[in-house]
């Protein structure tokens, strides 16, 4: 299992961070599209280390159009030597019309074909293919030498694929080189939705489990001291219940018979009640979606929970340092 941690969004801080990160023996450094751009951070990271994966998780596609993230996501893997990750989300529908002011429709076959485009760019660039892609969502037909990239001895980057729901983790298992499993999954769901999802995915791309890389960013609830491991499970509950108020969510809650919570949520986040949100998080529905213990309980249920299944695992390990860190980090690995 390859551990990975996510770098600070502060540009000036990420030098320092990723080095810092890199020599702990993390495997990759990743970013999120919130606040800040996802790829900036990353062209520092490459800059600044020599080995560790640099993962976006996750760029928000439907934001931009397939070329221009082809584009940006050709220059950062030059220019690290191979070692781009390209996570890509398809975020909710008020988020891509209302925010980013983009066309919404059909959101897993749109990705299916955003990732098939981007593709097609890579192949015209590296192979010397002739750009021309028609789709429903998508149309790249003009490609001249120009606008041609020149440094492609390292290829196309890996593309891996956040999904929650069947029909986008299906679209992860056709098209994409992983999926990002979302950290709002419990293992019951995993197992019953996302497992199924991706075997039906990679058997209509015609492909297998071996090259298909399975990232999970988990929740783990944990402190040296009462008031730190207080903290960390009031700040878990909280984003537990933020994710649990959106209605695309509402089938993970529905595995477990809680359905009608994400209906409360949802009313008490239209009345901008964040805090008494995460008050409705009991321990049974905290126990289900974090890892929840001491110190020196964290690595052994996190394997239990998910070793073997997971090939990526993004998960804060802040509330260790040292040589429990180091051993942790070696422990996970080893799984």
């Amino acid at each position: 299992m390859k551990i990975d941690a996510g770098l600070a969004p502060d540009l000036h801080a990420v030098p320092a961070n990723a080095q810092a990160l890199e020599a702990e023996g993390y495997d990759g450094v990743l970013t999120a599209e919130t606040s800040h751009n996802p790829f900036l951070p990353l062209l520092l990271a490459a800059e600044h280390t020599q080995r560790v994966d640099l993962l976006t998780s996750i760029v928000v596609a439907f934001a931009r159009s397939p070329m221009s993230v082809a584009a940006m996501a050709h220059d950062l893997n030059a220019y690290s030597k191979g070692r781009l990750v390209l996570g890509l989300g398809s975020q909710i529908k008020p988020h891509i019309t209302k925010r980013f002011s983009m066309p919404w429709s059909s959101p897993a076959a749109r990705m299916t074909e955003f990732i098939q485009a981007m593709r097609a760019t890579w192949a015209c660039w590296y192979e010397k293919k002739p750009l021309s892609f028609r789709g429903e969502f998508y149309t790249h037909t003009l490609m001249t030498p120009m606008f041609t990239p020149e440094n492609i001895e390292f290829g196309a980057p890996r593309v891996v694929l956040a999904a929650v729901g069947p029909l986008m983790t299906e679209a992860a298992g056709e098209v994409a080189d992983g999926v990002i499993v979302h950290s709002f999954t419990t293992r019951k769901y995993f197992d019953a939705v996302t497992v199924p999802a991706i075997e039906r995915g990679l058997a209509r791309g015609e492909r297998d489990r071996a090259g298909f890389e399975v990232c999970y960013p988990g929740f783990v609830v944990c402190g040296e001291t009462e008031e730190q491991f207080a903290e960390s499970r009031r700040k878990v509950c909280k984003q537990i219940a933020f994710y649990g108020s959106t209605p695309a969510y509402r089938a993970v809650l529905e595995q477990h018979g809680w359905g009608e919570l994400q209906t409360e949520l949802n009313i008490l986040s239209k009345q901008g009640e964040w805090d008494a949100m995460g008050e409705r998080i009991t321990d049974e529905i905290l126990g289900e979606f974090a890892i929840v213990g001491e110190p020196d309980q964290v690595g052994s249920k996190l394997k239990e929970r998910w070793g073997g299944t997971v090939d990526r695992l993004a998960t804060p390990l802040s509330f260790l340092s040292g040589e429990r860190k180091a051993a942790l980090l070696e422990e996970l690995r080893a799984s």
